[in-house]
C-alpha cells in the first residue's frame, strides 16, 4: 500500500516541490516566459476542463471571456491606450472579473438550452464576436492595444522581479485547482454531473437544467478572468490579438493534450506547450512551422490516448499498482489494459 501511495502521490509532490523552489533553480527568463505562462494558460484552459468534464459543455469561449476580463481591468487603469479611467489596480481587478463573470452568466442563459456542437458553435461565435468588438472599438483597445498596464504593487516590475509574479500565479492556480475539486464534491457539483449525465432525468427530479448550466458557465467564466488577468499582468499589456481565434485554438488544443477529463491536465499541457514553444521556435527546422508540430503532437496523443498525457500517466501508473500489488499478495493477475484507468473513490472520473 505504501508503494501504491508513493506511485500515486509522488509525482505530483515533487513537482510541486519543484515549483515551490523554481526562483532558486530556473532562471528569470524561463521563471517568466516558461513557467508563469504555463500557469496563467493552465489556469485558461482548466476554466474548459470543468465544463467539459463536470458539466458535458465544451466551450470555445474561454478566451473571449478572459479577454473581457483583461480588457475591462486594463481600462480602468493608468495605461496607454483605452479609456482614461485611473482606478485603483485592485478595485479594477475585481470589476474586470465581475464584469467576466456578468458576460459569462448571459452568455451562459443564452446557450444553456443547446447542447453538443450547436453549444460549441454559439460559444465559437461570442468568441469571434468579442474579438472584433475590441478589435473595432479602439477607445477600449487603443491602435495598438493597451500598453503599460499599471499594475498592483505586490507584483512590481515582471520582467526585472519575475519570482513574485511567479508565485502569485501558482498560487491562484493552486487555489482555482482546489476550488473547483471541492465544488465538484459539493452538491452544487454533483448536481452539475447530473445534468452531464441525464438532463432528462435531473429535470424531472425538478431541478433547473438551464439555471445549473448557466451558474457553471458564470464560474467558468470566472476562472477563466483570473487567467485574463495574470496575462494581463504577465504582458502589462493586452490587444486584440491577445484573443484572436488562435489562442482560442491554442487553449483548446493545450487542454486535450494535457486530458480533458482531469483538471491537473490543463497545467500539463500548458506546460508542455510551452516548453515546446520556447525550445522548437529557435530551430530551424521549425520555425514558423511551430504550429504544425504542435498539431502533429496534437494528434499523436488523441490517437494513442483520447484522456491526454494524463490518461496515458493514469495508464501506467494503474499497470504498476496492478504490479507492485500483485507482487505483494503472491497473485499472478494480468496487468490492466492500457484503455482502463483506475479512478480512487475520493476522485471521482469526470468523463464527459
Amino acid at each position: 500500500m505504501t508503494v501504491e501511495r508513493a506511485i500515486r502521490w509522488g509525482p505530483g509532490l515533487f513537482a510541486v516541490l519543484i515549483l515551490a523552489l523554481a526562483p532558486l533553480i530556473f532562471s528569470d527568463f524561463y521563471l517568466s516566459a516558461v513557467i508563469t505562462k504555463a500557469l496563467w494558460l493552465g489556469i485558461a484552459a482548466v476554466s474548459l476542463i470543468f465544463l467539459a468534464g463536470y458539466v458535458g459543455m465544451v466551450s470555445l469561449g474561454q478566451v473571449a471571456l478572459y479577454g473581457i476580463a483583461g480588457f475591462t481591468a486594463a481600462n480602468l487603469v493608468v495605461a496607454d491606450g483605452g479609456s482614461k479611467v485611473a482606478l485603483n489596480p485592485w478595485l479594477a481587478t475585481l470589476l474586470g472579473l465581475a464584469v467576466a463573470v456578468a458576460v459569462g452568466f448571459f452568455l451562459g442563459a443564452i446557450a444553456s438550452r443547446s447542447y453538443g456542437i450547436y453549444f460549441l458553435m454559439i460559444t465559437l461565435a461570442f468568441s469571434v464576436l468579442v474579438y472584433f468588438f475590441f478589435a473595432q472599438v479602439t477607445q477600449l483597445s487603443g491602435f495598438g492595444g493597451v500598453n503599460n498596464v499599471e499594475l498592483p504593487s505586490v507584483v512590481g516590475n515582471p520582467l526585472q522581479q519575475p519570482a513574485r509574479l511567479f508565485y502569485i500565479a501558482l498560487v491562484v492556480s493552486a487555489v482555482v485547482y482546489l476550488g473547483l475539486r471541492y465544488v465538484a464534491r459539493a452538491p452544487l457539483g454533483l448536481a452539475f454531473q447530473g445534468v452531464r449525465d441525464d438532463p432528462a432525468r435531473m429535470r424531472a427530479l425538478g431541478y433547473n437544467v438551464p439555471l445549473l448550466r448557466a451558474v457553471a458557465f458564470a464560474l467558468g467564466a470566472l476562472v477563466a478572468g483570473l487567467a485574463g488577468i495574470l496575462s494581463v499582468w504577465w504582458n502589462t499589456r493586452i490587444s486584440p490579438g491577445s484573443i484572436s481565434l488562435s489562442q482560442t485554438i491554442d487553449v483548446l488544443v493545450i487542454a486535450v493534450i494535457g486530458g480533458l477529463y482531469r483538471l491537473e491536465g490543463a497545467w500539463v499541457g500548458a506546460g508542455v506547450v510551452a516548453v515546446l514553444d520556447n525550445w522548437l521556435r529557435g530551430v530551424d527546422l521549425v520555425g514558423s512551422r511551430f504550429n504544425t508540430v504542435i498539431g502533429v503532437i496534437f494528434l499523436a496523443i488523441v490517437l494513442v490516448s483520447p484522456g491526454g498525457l494524463m490518461g496515458i500517466w493514469g495508464s501506467a501508473t494503474s499497470m504498476l499498482q496492478s504490479r507492485f500489488g500483485r507482487g505483494a499478495s503472491g497473485e499472478e493477475s494480468d496487468p490492466l489494459p492500457l484503455t482502463q484507468e483506475r479512478h480512487p473513490a475520493s476522485d471521482p472520473p469526470i468523463v464527459p
